[in-house]
């Protein structure tokens, strides 16, 4: 693969980094601005304003790069198919929020059909097209692969949505879901590599678009990614760890996002059964660092460690 990994990073990152001085200001004349919960940390309620749907820039930087191999590498075309899915929900939900002013965005139900009918897609031209098996590698066993025959499918939608939500409700802070998943992306990237398959370039056209994002998102953020955003890069994340067939190892590189969805579970259902009591002083976990007078920079840098240590932890368990 030569260079052409090197490369993808580097056009990327370029591509997003230009888009920035252009796509911000446009969003800000199209006033799409991020409403800060009003029951949250009290420096947030600054950021009130600021504008959201950022996350046409990692779409656009990772997809145009991507786009520039895919005729070399057409193992890329499923991941571009799962991470602009996402995104467009994302961008539809964001649109509905912030543009036509309706709070509520896409209803739950409507949300979920769709990313049922992204999956879907993914599924049928992974395993028909692509030629993909469903077999799992397992963690610890040097390689070893089992199918799990129909349960495939199941736990495929079911890591998907569970990936899809996580990445959504990591997406809190300033640059945190960015760091975060650009270390993930950077982890399969590397074992894609190694392997010689073609999603390396997807893996690291992302880790680009993502560095090159974090010039406008790390704090104070002048741009957020929005659902747009966060869905796209949690569709990435699954479709490219189906790929390589190492679903299980989100569990261990992307813990960052099943604690953000474990934690709002929870807080909600610990809430439910006490009649108002809460485990956490907010949810999600990032919020509830914040509450306990970490700085939103410390709660990021600290997240992002922890998921550095963990992809050497799954680097070792490949």
């Amino acid at each position: 693969m030569d260079f052409t990994v090197l490369w993808a990073v580097i056009i990327a990152f370029a591509l997003t980094a230009f888009m920035g001085p252009f796509v911000i200001p446009y969003l800000r004349k199209l006033k799409v601005g991020q409403t800060v919960r009003d029951d949250g940390p009290e420096s947030h309620l600054k950021k009130n304003g600021t504008p959201t749907m950022g996350g046409v820039m990692i779409i656009g930087g990772m997809l145009i790069t991507s786009l520039l191999y895919v005729k070399k590498y057409p193992d890329v075309i499923p991941v571009l198919l799962m991470t602009v899915g996402f995104g467009l929900i994302g961008f539809i939900d964001d649109y509905i929020k912030v543009v036509l002013k309706r709070s509520m965005g896409l209803k739950a139900y409507q949300k979920l059909i769709l990313q049922f009918i992204v999956t879907a897609v993914f599924a049928f031209y992974m395993i028909n097209v692509a030629g993909v098996s469903l077999e799992l590698v397992i963690p610890f066993t040097g390689g070893e692969t089992y199918d799990i025959s129909w349960l495939a499918i199941p736990l495929m939608f079911l890591a998907t949505l569970g990936t899809v939500n996580g990445s959504n409700f990591t997406d809190g802070l300033d640059g945190l879901a960015s760091s975060v998943t650009a270390v993930i992306a950077a982890f399969f990237g590397v074992i894609a590599y190694m392997e010689g398959q073609g999603v390396a370039v997807a893996a690291f056209a992302l880790v680009g678009a993502l560095l090159g994002f974090l010039l406008f998102n790390v704090h104070p953020a002048s741009v957020f990614m929005g659902d747009t955003g966060s869905l796209a890069l949690g569709g990435f994340v699954v479709a490219v760890a189906y790929m390589l067939k190492m679903p299980i190892f989100i569990l261990i590189v992307a813990f960052i996002y099943f604690a953000e969805v474990l934690s709002v579970i929870i807080q909600v259902s610990y809430f439910k059964m006490t009649g108002g009591k809460r485990v956490f002083k907010m949810a999600p976990i990032h919020h509830h660092f914040e509450l306990c007078g970490w700085s939103e920079t410390r709660v990021v840098a600290v997240f992002t460690i922890i998921t550095i240590l963990l992809c050497i932890i799954g680097y070792m368990a490949y």
